[in-house]
């Protein structure tokens, strides 16, 4: 079969597609990778460009917890709400919906809980080994070890915030819950109007664009093929195997195929006859000048849900999740109510006192219980899914990435994957 002839190939240049060819290409793999954008410059259309860039172990808990669903119905017809679904006749979406409540229950949470802890602490450490590894030639991303602090506007979300304190606590994370004269202790760079707090000093942040942009340069000078601006198109099987990947391109044949696209996966599984139920929830970012009032610690704003973060001269306010389908509209007044919602928190935050320089959104993919897709779909001799991370795909995808390469060479990586199994939605 002629075409362009591959060891293994990487679908999806996101941060989870080019950590899986770093780990790849460090055991000896020769990688190719494709995406629809230019992962090199900066794709603003994937997930990884303008999110919050926050590394969570203080958010060990999957997006199906105990309680959401009350939370969720709450807001669901108010499209100006943190958490909304647009009303529509899909049934995968209801496919979705009702997965994602059979898994909103304690003991699942109970069993994921480890392994995020596991999966969020190791994304840390190995930031650390790609900063230094990047720094070399060029490649800084705005690392900041820092740990995160999350701010409670009210007596009863601090209360709340305490109690999720107290579960980290017990994971084995360190926590400190605070009053509004520990906020300014931590974080004196920036007045607010809050009953206090946690600081998580675990916790980190970055820049996503710029690290998947710098990794992947990185790559290129140590002999990864990356083909940008190549559109999948079709795939081709026969006996349990991907013969040929047909994209805007031309034609790829490989050894291994990695499907790491983000909210594009489930269309990607549809073309092979899988049903992966991967759902895009529309997350929104505003960034703005470096003001006067500039944090060094990230922030979250908690009952807002709405995450602050320095990233070199700028600062990024980024929240919202939008079950919308594949919508990649902006709705100016989730962007208000964002930005609103900033204010209420830190009054210097008021919109008209800051210069924007870029409202974005994007499309984080979601499977129903909140923990990513991850392994060979049962039957399948080349093909590897590492896909479905949510809101905490930055904060995973390094983990995933080596997780993802053990899978590819056929060997158990150390952790629990049993939970992360491409099939166990059926």
């Amino acid at each position: 079969m002629t075409g362009t002839r591959a060891d293994v190939l990487v679908i999806g240049g996101g941060a989870i597609g080019v950590c899986t060819a770093h780990f790849l290409t460090e055991r000896g793999r020769s990688v190719t990778l494709i995406d629809r954008g230019d992962l090199r410059q900066g794709d603003v259309d994937a997930s990884s460009y303008g999110n919050a860039g926050m590394v969570v172990p203080s958010h060990s808990v999957p997006l199906a917890e105990p309680g959401v669903l009350g939370q969720g119905l709450r807001y669901l017809l108010d499209p100006k709400s943190p958490f909304y679904i647009k009303p529509r006749l899909e049934p995968a979406l209801w496919r979705w919906l009702w997965h994602f409540r059979r898994a909103c229950r304690p003991e699942r949470v109970a069993r994921a809980a480890p392994l995020l802890r596991q999966m969020h602490l190791e994304g840390g450490r190995l930031y650390a080994e790609f900063d230094r590894l990047l720094a070399g030639h060029g490649g800084g991303f705005s690392f900041g070890q820092h740990g995160r602090l999350l701010l409670c506007r009210t007596g009863v979300g601090l209360e709340r915030a305490a109690a999720e304190g107290e579960a980290m606590r017990a994971l084995g994370l360190d926590v400190e819950v605070v009053d509004a004269d520990g906020l300014k202790r931590i974080e004196p760079g920036v007045e607010v109007q809050c009953a206090g707090g946690l600081y998580y000093p675990q916790d980190a942040h970055l820049d996503p664009a710029r690290f998947v942009a710098a990794l992947a340069r990185d790559l290129d000078r140590r002999g990864v093929s990356i083909h940008a601006g190549c559109e999948l198109q079709t795939l081709a099987m026969r006996a349990g195997r991907v013969t040929a990947v047909e994209t805007s391109r031309g034609r790829f044949v490989a050894e291994e195929v990695v499907v790491a696209s983000g909210a594009w996966t489930a269309q990607v599984g549809a073309m092979l006859g899988l049903r992966w139920p991967i759902q895009p929830a529309k997350g929104y970012s505003v960034t703005v000048a470096a003001p006067d009032q500039f944090p060094r610690v990230p922030l979250m704003l908690t009952e807002a849900k709405v995450a602050v973060t320095p990233m070199g001269d700028s600062l990024r306010f980024a929240g919202t999740f939008e079950l919308a389908g594949m919508d990649l509209t902006i709705n100016e007044r989730r962007v208000q109510a964002l930005r609103r919602s900033v204010a209420d928190y830190a009054p210097a935050y008021e919109p008209e006192r800051l210069e924007t320089r870029e409202v974005w959104r994007g499309l984080r993919p979601c499977t129903p219980d909140g923990l990513p897709l991850m392994g060979r779909p049962p039957g399948w001799q080349n093909l590897t899914v590492a896909a479905g991370h949510a809101s905490i795909g930055i904060s995973l995808a390094p983990a995933s990435g080596r997780i993802a390469a053990c899978m590819v060479d056929r060997e158990a990586p150390d952790a629990d994957v049993e939970l992360l199994r491409a099939d166990r939605f059926g």
